[in-house]
């Protein structure tokens, strides 16, 4: 084992400096009263994306939980871990979250693997690719609405498509559907634009994405 990588060591500093005895107060406060958040967000692992920067969102507020590409498996009771399905659960029976949302983002390597097998490095378990064969369905559908569009173009409506079949996929685990149906949770869906910084969020009526201004 290496030592601990240097950079992250200063970092580590400067939050402790910076931010953490500054608001030391609050810290103990979560360590003594646990977490209270009323927000959990579903989102990429990767580096650009961080839900905690987007919505400005200090220690204790936001359940994030981080996969490729923000994706939910449908419910079902099979095997032995289900670590996504496991901290939805949490976060919907135990810590009473009132707000549900997926966060996809533009560019998402996940998402380009789905739609080219060949664009990332797999072994022979294949992981990636099986874990995005979820978006199979819809990869086809995208590709079938535009058979000769951009690479651009079928991923950035993959990338939409993916947001909306992770809350299709959330509303199987019947703790979700019944919070929901009741009234005590909403499900959300949006898409990061690295580039723009632009936020665009699900219209779930109309299964369309808006611009949030």
């Amino acid at each position: 084992m290496g030592s601990f990588p240097e950079n992250l060591t200063d970092r580590y500093r400067r939050f402790k400096n910076r931010h953490f005895v500054p608001n030391a107060a609050h810290y103990e406060e979560l360590a003594t009263l646990g977490q209270n958040p009323d927000t959990m967000v579903i989102a990429c692992s990767d580096s650009r994306v961080d839900p905690e920067t987007i919505f400005s969102a200090l220690p204790g507020e936001l359940f994030v939980l981080r996969n490729v590409a923000a994706l939910v498996p449908p419910y079902e009771t099979g095997g032995k871990f289900h670590g996504v399905s496991s901290a939805i659960e949490f976060a919907v029976l135990n810590l009473r979250i009132r707000h549900l949302i997926v966060l996809g983002h533009s560019g998402c390597g996940g998402i380009k693997a789905a739609l080219d097998q060949s664009a990332a490095i797999q072994t022979e378990a294949h992981f990636i690719s099986r874990w995005m064969s979820m978006l199979d369905e819809a990869r086809i559908a995208v590709v079938n609405k535009y058979p000769d569009g951009p690479n651009a173009a079928r991923q950035t409506a993959l990338e939409q498509e993916g947001v909306k079949q992770t809350i299709t996929n959330l509303r199987t685990f019947p703790f979700v559907s019944q919070q929901e149906e009741s009234g005590r949770l909403s499900l959300h869906g949006a898409v990061f634009d690295i580039k723009t910084g632009s936020l665009n969020v699900l219209n779930d009526s109309r299964g369309e994405f808006f611009a949030l201004a």
